[in-house]
This record gives structure tokens, sequence and C-alpha cells, in this order.
């Protein structure tokens, strides 16, 4: 009777509910030693104005995550299929909003510093063996759980003193000569890294 449970494949409890972007990290050789290449995004954006980032965005309807990385390159950078060379997925992040952003790994080539206004303020690059020399500076945040006043207390032991299960997410910096590459980009990065090398 429950046979099909044994080919199944497990998908996370709530995993339609998670907002799913995709990134490139991307990859530039510059006098000999290769360089990753980061966005400072465009102040007049609505979300995270004048943070550093990779290049990338939100998942459409019917892409699959590559797709979303590739396409959201091509229109930030301005550049064609030709300038890039896709090597693979590296390991995916999920917030504790939900917030799941799937990187990957590729190089530019033949890429002369164009951006698109739009979308970009500025870029500029970091020599990857900064990274592989310096560990980012990592802090504690705490993750409580806040149920909202609707909520029913009363049909849960200890009401409103129920002890509610408590996190921790840590938040990486890197800081490199003016720029603080922080957040979930210091993360996927600092988290990635032994696939680069």
């Amino acid at each position: 009777m429950l046979e099909h449970l044994e080919k199944r494949i497990p998908k996370r409890i709530d995993e339609e509910l998670e907002r799913v972007s995709a990134v490139l990290i991307p990859l530039i050789k510059k006098d000999n030693e290769y360089h990753i290449l980061f966005e400072v995004r465009s102040q007049g954006l609505k979300h995270q104005p004048g943070e550093i980032c990779f290049p990338g965005g939100k998942k459409e309807e019917g892409e699959t995550t590559l797709q979303t990385a590739v396409r959201e390159m091509k229109e930030e950078l301005l550049i064609s299929d030709s300038n890039l060379k896709v090597y693979g997925a590296l390991d995916y992040f999920l917030s504790p909003a939900k917030i799941r952003v799937e990187p990957f790994l590729g190089e530019l080539i033949d890429y002369h510093g164009q951006y698109s206004l739009d979308e970009v303020d500025s870029v500029f690059t970091v020599p990857l063996q900064f990274f592989q020399e310096n560990k980012p500076e990592i802090y504690d945040t705490d993750v409580l759980t806040s149920p909202d006043a609707s909520f029913p207390f009363e049909a849960v032991p200890n009401g409103k003193n129920y002890p509610w299960a408590k996190g921790k997410y840590e938040v990486c910096f890197y800081r490199y000569k003016k720029h603080i590459i922080w957040g979930m980009t210091a993360k996927m990065l600092y988290s990635n890294l032994k696939y680069l090398f």
C-alpha cells in the first residue's frame, strides 16, 4: 500500500514558501591571477541599495536557477554568452527568513568593466588570494520566535510564557580596502571557497 514511498525524494517542509534567487560568482583573470568581481547595487533600487553583491536576482517562472543566474548576469554586466564560461553549481544559502539563494561559479571572458546603470552603481574586483589568506569576521545574531497578537496562546502549554526555541545566525564580514562585503554575499563566498581553489 505504501510502496510509492520507496522511490520518493523528500523535500523540505514549506519549501514552496521560499523566495528563490540565483547568483553567479564571477571569476576574472587580471595580471595572471584570478579575482572575484563584485557589484555595488544602484542607489535607485528598492531593495538593498548601495550594498555589495554578486550578479543575480529572483528566479522567474519556468526558469532553472542556472538560467536565472546567467540571465541576470548578462543583464547587469551587459555581456553575451560568449563572455561567460559557467563551471557549475555551488552550495546554496537559506536564510531564517526563507530566502534561498543558489550560487554558480563562472568566469568572465573579454569583459571590460561595463554594467547596467539601472541596476549597478559600480563594479570592483578582489584578488582570490585575499579570501584564501583572510577569514571573515563572524558575528552572531539571535533568531527568535515572536508570535503576533492573534496567536492562540490559550491553546499551548504555558500560554504567553511558552519556551520557544531560540537559534543563532552567523553574519560574515570581509573588509577589503574601502569595501565591506557582508551578509549572504560574504557567507556564500566563505562557505564555497573550498571549491574555488
